[in-house]
Parts: structure tokens; sequence; C-alpha cells
């Protein structure tokens, strides 16, 4: 099959094409700019460019696109998360919009997106796929991010695609790999337990998310379907334990009414409201199983300071 990844050199992306490529698709990545690929060949257009993404689709000709459209920045700042979101809202509503015109013009017969299964309404229990998205008293900086999230949604529904809902990502070149942002806070002793750190987490390691990519292309499942690791914890002991791989201090306790001040609504909510997400949709429709099923695991497999690649910890 000839696929298309959008976003090939995001923190996904870099795992998902040598995959593809090993499994014997034809890959080609697509790019702002043009970088050396791992596998495959790359074209390159700006996805808001909607000319330059028509012509660098048709030039691919894929039978399937896979939607990783992001632009993250390395340290986004909780109290200005929709400043620092802008530029990915863009993608993943204007964007996606192109990208998908563009497919459908090419002839593609598959899509796949790359969605969050932290998006969940705060409830009891772990959310499956029909529990409702955070549409109540959202945090007013994670609105707009949730509406970009839940266009993204609706556009690959209307193109017959299935959007992949990742839960808290992790392994080389995210937030918690031996260079990111999170470990650094927790390094320097910078991230308090907020609260009674009553979120729960669902991780998924970039690997688990390319496999599932992968048996999600041949697949007929529709809609969405949450992609996360089997062993779901809050963040009050996730946070401890991730200092202790670190040798860092132990973090510090900080009332929710404090922490306000400094991180905002959004902050607070992130480390106090937060919802854990089950993967059996994926488990029955893809045949997919994490190869990280607990975080503890996949944290340990990377040989190095928060569970990235041993190599970018120098």
């Amino acid at each position: 099959m000839r696929v298309l990844v959008a976003g090939s050199t995001g923190v996904i992306g870099r795992r998902l094409v040598p995959l593809l490529d090993a499994v014997g698709h034809e890959v080609t990545g697509l790019a702002r700019t043009r970088r050396p690929a791992a596998a495959g060949r790359t074209v390159t257009a700006d996805a808001l460019d909607r000319d330059a993404l028509a012509r660098a689709v048709a030039e691919a000709a894929p039978d399937a696109v896979v939607n990783l459209l992001t632009a993250i920045p390395a340290a986004p700042d909780p109290r200005r998360l929709a400043r620092d979101f802008a530029a990915t809202n863009r993608l993943r509503t204007e964007g996606t919009r192109n990208l998908y015109d563009a497919a459908a013009n090419a002839g593609v017969t598959r899509v796949l997106a790359e969605g969050l299964a932290y998006a969940y309404q705060p409830g009891d229990g772990l959310a499956d796929e029909d529990s409702p998205l955070w549409t109540d008293r959202t945090p007013k900086q994670f609105a707009p991010v949730l509406a970009a999230l839940i266009e993204l949604e609706r556009l690959t529904g209307e193109a017959g695609g299935l959007v992949l809902r990742f839960g808290h990502l992790y392994g080389p070149g995210s937030a918690f790999a031996p260079d990111g942002a999170f470990t650094g806070q927790v390094r320097a002793g910078k991230l308090p337990v907020v609260g009674g750190g009553n979120s729960t987490l669902s991780f998924t390691h970039a690997d688990d998310a390319a496999t599932a990519l992968v048996a999600a292309l041949d697949k007929d499942l529709t809609g969405v379907a949450n992609v996360v690791d089997d062993t779901p914890v809050t963040m009050g002991e996730f946070l401890p334990a991730f200092a202790r791989t670190l040798d860092a201090p132990a973090p510090k306790r900080v009332p929710a009414a404090l922490a306000r001040l400094a991180v905002g609504g959004w902050g607070v909510a992130y480390m106090n409201g937060l919802r854990g997400a089950g993967n059996t949709r994926a488990r029955l429709r893809l045949d997919w199983r994490p190869r990280y099923a607990s975080w503890t695991d996949g944290f340990a497999a990377g040989r190095g300071p928060g569970g990235g690649d041993p190599a970018r910890a120098a």
C-alpha cells in the first residue's frame, strides 16, 4: 500500500515511517521543510497552503493518508495553552480540511488521524469511546484545543476515516524523553503534585502509537478508538515514581488554589481533572496490543532517564 504520512518528522511519525517501510508499505513522508527521511521519500508542503499541499499529495499518489499534523512547542505554557496551540489548532482544522480534500482528489481509500485520549469529561472509571468529551465547564485555555480536536474528528468521520486517540505520549522526542520539557522540570524539582494529584494518566509509547496505526491501515473500523496502555496511574502516584527514576528531588505538594496563581485553571485541571481511558475497542477491532502494557515497562525500556533514547540523553 502507498501510504502518505503527514507530519512524518514528529514524535510518532519518526517511529511510524520506518515501521511502515519494514512491513512492506511504500511510504512517503509529508513535511513542511525537507529533512532526511528514515525510510521512503519525502514531499514538502505547508498544510495551510492548499494549492501546494494538493500538488504534494498528487505527487505522492497514496492509497492511504495518516494525519499527524501538529506544531506543538517543546514546552507549552499551561497559562497560555490557547496561544501555544494556535498553530496546531489550525493544522487540525484548516490543514486537515486541505489534506482530506487533496486525498479525495488523489483517490485515497483510507484515512487515519491522531487524536487525544485525555480530552474526556471528568468522571469515574476509565472512559471508553462513547464517553463524552470535556465540553461541560471546559477549562478556558483548553477550550480552543478541544474545539479543534472535535473538528478534526468530524472531518475524519466525513472522510470515512478513523481517529486514534492516543494517551500521554512518551518515548524519543517527547516531553518525557531525557531532554524533554516535562523531564527537565521534574529533574529541577519544579513540578509539584498539585492538590491531590487526582488526574488519571493513560500513557502511550510512540512505538505503540505506530503499531496501532499500522494495524488500522487494513481494518474497516471508522470513528474513534483509544490507543493507550493497560495500566492507568494517578498523577499523584506517577510524579514521585518518575522523579525516583531520574534521581530527582521528591515533588513538593502544593494546594490547588495556590497553584492556580502560577499555572492557571488548565494547569490545575491537568493535575487533577483528567480521566484515563480504556483500550478495549482497539484490542477487539484492530487486533492491537500495546508492546508496553505498563508505563513502567515503557520508561524502563529506554535504558536512560525518562525512558527515551539514551543516545539523546548526552
